[in-house]
């Protein structure tokens, strides 16, 4: 439930796109992927800034790496 709760949020906070990508056999892991569109990379950086802030501040959760593509 806390990774279900925690996609919804950021869906709702952000407008962005997250999945569950890896670890779906997991009970204590999980791997989400978030994607954003836009034409300026600062800005996307900047919202994806957010959202690991974002994630950051939710208790339940550890980040335990970061990985940004952009294309």
């Amino acid at each position: 439930m806390v990774v279900k709760s925690l996609r919804q949020r950021l869906r709702n906070r952000f407008n962005i796109t997250v999945a569950e990508t890896g670890s779906l056999e997991a009970l204590v892991r999980a791997e989400l992927t978030v994607a954003v569109v836009g034409t300026e990379k600062s800005i996307l950086e900047g919202v994806l800034d957010r959202v690991d802030r974002f994630v950051e501040e939710e208790r339940r959760v550890l980040i335990s790496s970061v990985r940004r593509e952009f294309r």
